[in-house]
């Protein structure tokens, strides 16, 4: 297997720069355009640990999804993703986006470890618990903080800050990537890889996870979300793998923008659940 030619998404997807620059302009348009906004929020010392949540009503008392983006954990910025957040808002549901600092400048397990500082500024924030959703690198992210332990983390913090998510595209096993270009800046090892694999991990009772791809994607992702989602299930989570028909890695976020589709009605369910 060329592991090269199935992780390299921005080489399967030559328009890519056109997707970027539309979000881009997608998520200044929203982040113009919400009814309430709290930007920058910051959760640790660097300008890139911040939240920003998006809001459907001036209250602050909708559910709230906690977003984290991708890019192989050493590209991209929160409010890329701004746009994302249309689905659920228009149900009734708040998007929160958190950023982090990027590799090489800081190894994977520093960028998980921000992640739950951010889940957990968030909690304290809002006063609730959570639903966790990532694209691609936050895939991993958004898997891996639903199978955190909290009280592990943070013993003031609950067990059930954050109990279901969805991974969009989620790289959940990272020993694939170490013989790939996107490892120049990760450097990972054998060990690293498998300790900082969500996939492998014991997951706290009671947790429930969705893992979507893109169906036109390449066989490693379509693999990595289905055999998450049997892992998991096997370890006794509610976890299901579902296909976006036509989606490759990068439009499968689009996904997220609509109100009607299957992700997000998933999103709102989870949301809702934790709410009542």
């Amino acid at each position: 297997m060329d592991h090269e030619v199935e992780y390299n998404n921005r080489a399967r997807v030559p328009d890519h720069p056109a997707i970027f620059e539309r979000w881009a302009h997608s998520s200044a348009a929203m982040r113009g355009a919400a009814v309430a906004a709290d930007l920058g929020v910051p959760y640790g010392s660097g300008p890139r640990q911040i939240l920003d949540i998006i809001w459907p009503g001036t209250d602050r008392q909708a559910p709230v999804v906690l977003f984290i983006h991708g890019g192989y954990f050493q590209s991209l910025h929160p409010r890329d993703f701004t746009f994302a957040a249309s689905g659920c808002l228009a149900h009734g549901v708040a998007m929160a986006f958190a950023g982090y600092d990027l590799a090489p400048l800081v190894p994977v397990g520093t960028i998980l470890a921000q992640t739950r500082a951010a889940a957990i500024t968030l909690y304290r924030l809002v006063g609730r618990p959570l639903v966790v959703c990532g694209h691609s690198a936050g895939g991993h992210l958004a898997a891996a903080l639903a199978a955190t332990s909290w009280r592990e983390i943070d013993v003031d913090t609950p067990d059930n800050l954050i109990p279901s998510g969805l991974g969009i595209s989620g790289v959940y096993e990272l020993e694939p990537l170490i013989p790939t270009s996107m490892n120049k800046a990760l450097r990972l090892d054998q060990e690293e890889a498998r300790r900082l694999s969500p996939a492998f991990w014991p997951v706290p009772a009671g947790r429930s996870f969705d893992a979507f791809v893109g169906g036109a994607e390449s066989a490693e992702f379509l693999r990595q979300a289905h055999d998450l989602a049997a892992s998991w299930r096997a370890k006794g989570v509610a976890a299901q793998a579902f296909d976006v028909p036509g989606a490759n890695h990068f439009s499968v976020v689009d996904t997220l923008a609509d109100p009607s589709s299957h992700m997000v009605r998933r999103l709102v369910e989870m949301a809702r659940a934790i709410s009542q």
